[in-house]
């Protein structure tokens, strides 16, 4: 039997924080985000195409917790799901996470991290990735549909489909099909 060989993506080291080194103060590192870091977490890019964008960080680590906020402006590459233009979605995020030190390394919220105190390293790129991800919007739609009427909740709704004849009254449709009045008899 051939060996099996498993592929693991290796998230880039640069987004690594070097929490066991750093001092019981506030630290500030600074990370330009582009399209080699986007292809780390979808290389065929149907999620994200690209992006232009900073994440400025500021990490306060005391003796028990470690505060990391994140702040990440720009522009990121998106498809719009209705002419499939892409077009430059912008971008202004600010997260927190918190870091605390426990028995074995674990998630215990989606904001909140269980390190060892042995930990070296805190890589904080999956994150910033989940970060932009859930700051982009439901429906991508390219600058010049945004103020289209169908987005407005006072404009008039657009009828795509109908089999009632036109000027026909709703009511009607159920009069007409037998089997509605055969289940109307069953009371």
């Amino acid at each position: 039997m051939p060996p099996v060989i498993r592929l693991t993506v290796k998230k880039d080291s640069q987004f690594d924080l070097p929490i066991a080194r750093l001092s019981l103060k506030t630290h500030h590192f600074a990370f330009e985000l582009g399209r080699a870091f986007f292809e780390q977490f979808d290389p065929k890019g149907e999620f994200i195409a690209d992006g232009n964008l900073h994440a400025d960080i500021t990490l306060d680590k005391t003796e028990r917790v470690i505060t990391i906020g994140s702040h990440i402006t720009g522009t990121v590459r998106l498809t719009c799901d209705r002419s499939l233009d892409e077009f430059d979605h912008p971008l202004d995020i600010e997260n927190q996470l918190l870091v605390r030190y426990g028995d074995e390394p674990k998630e215990l919220d989606d904001d909140v991290l269980q390190v060892t105190p042995e930990t070296l390293t805190l890589n904080i790129a999956q994150h910033l990735y989940d970060y932009i991800g859930l700051a982009l919007p439901m429906k991508k739609l390219h600058p010049r549909f945004q103020n289209e009427a169908d987005d407005d909740p006072e404009a008039e709704t657009k009828l795509i489909f109908s089999t009632r004849p036109e000027g026909g009254n709703p009511d009607d449709d159920e009069l007409d099909d037998p089997r509605w009045a055969a289940l109307k008899n069953l009371n």
